[in-house]
């Protein structure tokens, strides 16, 4: 964890296409059509309650050989507060069912204004978030910032978080 500003750390060039194999490393300081925030922009972002924060961290699926009766828990997710996850959406490619279902995500997320203020996050140095935040800026989202240190920034900082289920939540 850095906690230093995205123009101090190494420079990443921006791909081409979306990013598709070893998420978890060093990001791009840039996204095209998009804004790159810090902490202090995504609190600031966050306290004014005018954007939309989107979590991509993807799930761990319940595994399908498990013994008959055995108790399943998926790990909980702590995350900034108000935020909606959207979980399995930042890969490099999307099957036809993740894409809906991101998009419906989106639509919610936005309540259906395009132009309404998005943050893209997931973790620290992790892709997920700069593919999603692509995406969206892709179908035509116009105020999409993205938050390369995710919630491994917004705890360093000792910011607030809780626990979400993901979207459409039950």
């Amino acid at each position: 964890m850095s906690g230093l500003p995205m123009v101090l750390l190494a420079q990443v060039a921006e791909p081409e296409g979306y990013r598709t194999q070893q998420y978890r490393a060093a990001v791009p300081s840039e996204l095209s059509g998009g804004t790159v925030i810090t902490t202090p922009e995504a609190e600031a972002l966050w306290r004014e309650g005018q954007a939309s924060f989107v979590d991509v961290l993807p799930q761990a699926p319940k595994p399908a050989n498990l013994p008959e009766g055995t108790i399943w828990r998926d790990k909980p997710r702590h995350s900034i507060p108000g935020a909606i996850w959207l979980p399995n959406t930042g890969y490099g490619a999307l099957a036809d069912v993740t894409l809906d279902y991101f998009l419906s995500g989106l639509d919610a997320a936005s309540g259906g204004d395009k132009a309404h203020p998005l943050v893209f996050f997931c973790l620290e140095e992790c892709w997920m978030s700069y593919n999603a935040a692509r995406r969206a800026l892709e179908f035509g989202y116009k105020d999409v910032s993205w938050y390369p240190d995710g919630t491994d920034g917004w705890t360093f900082f000792d910011l607030p978080t809780e626990q979400i289920k993901p979207f459409p939540e039950e």
